[in-house]
């Protein structure tokens, strides 16, 4: 089964900042772009300064692998703070409409 993981950062202009990161990455919100693709489903989403990213992965050790390679580069870039979460869960069920 994947993994999930949860990032959340706490920054004055949270959205700014996940739009910026995306640009740096060549992603879109609308799914077009430069998404890896073991990256199976990401959402973000904010309130006030809080910013939350949720994404499902076919393996922590894909996701680590994108970190080193592109995410992290890209949050340095974008001067992004440290995290303050980030937490993995297993997939014990499913359920989408679309």
């Amino acid at each position: 089964m994947a993994d999930f993981l949860v990032l959340e950062f706490s920054t004055p202009d949270a959205v700014a900042l996940y739009h910026k990161v995306n640009g740096i990455l060549g992603v879109n919100v609308d799914g077009s772009g430069d998404w890896p693709a073991p990256l199976l489903h990401h959402v973000a989403a904010n309130v006030g300064d809080k910013l939350i990213v949720v994404e499902t992965w076919e393996s922590k050790q894909a996701q680590e692998e994108f970190m080193q390679t592109r995410l992290g580069p890209a949050l340095q870039k974008a001067d992004a703070p440290t995290p303050d979460r980030v937490e993995w869960f297993s997939q014990i069920g499913q359920m989408h409409r679309s």
